[in-house]
């Protein structure tokens, strides 16, 4: 199950997102979002977890935690939609 995290600490790393999701089940991927110029985090990430059941567990646990000073938004990640980048206008 992909779950999105938001609200995130901007000095969370991947290795303490695994970790606050791994007391609720094998967590197979933990990534941050971070911006492409700065490499700074954009504060929220996704989390892929191996079951279901996990998953539900963790959106129970941490929905609405506090993580690293900050109360963290857990849920099923959605879909990507491919819509295209609006252009500027010159």
């Amino acid at each position: 199950m992909n779950l999105y995290v938001g609200n995130l600490s901007y000095q969370m790393t991947d290795d303490d997102l695994r970790a606050a999701f791994e007391q609720y089940g094998e967590v197979s991927s933990a990534k941050i979002i971070r911006d492409r110029e700065t490499g700074r985090s954009k504060g929220f990430g996704f989390v892929e977890m191996t079951s279901d059941e996990a998953g539900e567990e963790a959106i129970r646990a941490l929905d609405n935690a506090d993580l690293g000073g900050r109360n963290i938004k857990v849920n099923m990640a959605r879909p990507r939609t491919d819509s295209p980048r609006p252009r500027p206008s010159f």
